[in-house]
């Protein structure tokens, strides 16, 4: 088990939120791409210097081929020391996965790890447990599911979440945006899997908190063209509860 002693990193696109509340909410049933879903969200976090992760990443690319699943993948940094210094990484995906190992009180950093629906993890080659664990969230993760929806309207990029569907509550949760690329092959060279060429699915190349969700109706509206700037194909949209907590919706525009 790795451990992972970095500070929780600033995110730059909050800075270009302008949030507002407004009056409508969305239906949260299954729907076309860019509105609401009860799909599970499935979170893998890997690395190009683990020699155990390329079966999970294949797992995940036949994952999504399924249409079954929202799911992302996250690069983290702590394996750079083996001899090679994972092309997609970032130190602030490592962050988010021991902001949920503290989220679970469980400690458990590791790759392949695979967080389902923002509250259990398996590992991410086990595809019976990772089945197992959708069938264990999926009702909880169902029950609490809010409107959300995204879509673009000129070079805005727009995101409306419901109320919350428990009123006698006060939820704190948080919208976290994920720009995301489709495929991304690595020929990796050094290290535990030198000589391999790995795809990488759904791969995660920024990850934002774009709003703070109190239980009500809002909207959230981004300047798409400083989104694109980072050569995603398209985004992820999640709502969680507080920080890293239970994911309560979710919503993905696969291109943009």
């Amino acid at each position: 088990m790795a451990r992972l002693h970095c500070n929780l990193a600033t995110l730059c696109l909050g800075a270009v939120v302008g949030a507002l509340l407004v009056g409508f909410g969305f239906a949260g049933a299954e729907a076309a791409d860019g509105r609401a879903t009860s799909k599970p969200v499935i979170e893998l976090f890997t690395s190009q210097g683990c020699n155990s992760c390329p079966p999970a990443d294949s797992i995940l690319g036949s994952l999504i081929q399924s249409n079954k699943v929202i799911a992302l993948s996250f690069a983290v940094d702590y394996w750079d020391y083996l001899g090679w210094k994972d092309t997609l990484a970032s130190p602030r995906f490592s962050n988010r996965q021991r902001a949920y190992a503290k989220s679970r009180q469980d400690g458990q950093v590791y790759t392949p790890q695979l967080v389902v629906n923002g509250s259990a993890h398996v590992v991410g080659s086990d595809k019976s447990a990772i089945d197992e664990a959708i069938a264990k969230t999926q009702q909880a993760r169902s029950a609490r599911d809010v409107g959300l929806k995204v879509w673009a309207e000129g070079d805005t990029l727009m995101i409306d979440a419901g109320a919350s569907t428990e009123p006698s509550t006060k939820p704190s949760g948080t919208v976290w945006l994920a720009l995301v690329k489709k495929r991304v092959p690595v020929a990796i060279k050094r290290g535990e899997n030198a000589g391999k060429v790995v795809t990488y699915h759904n791969v995660v190349r920024d990850l934002s908190p774009i709003g703070k969700w109190s239980g009500e109706k809002m909207m959230l509206k981004l300047p798409k063209r400083d989104l694109m700037r980072y050569g995603a194909d398209g985004c992820t949209v999640l709502l969680q509860m507080d920080d890293t907590g239970p994911i309560i919706a979710a919503v993905e525009m696969k291109s943009w």
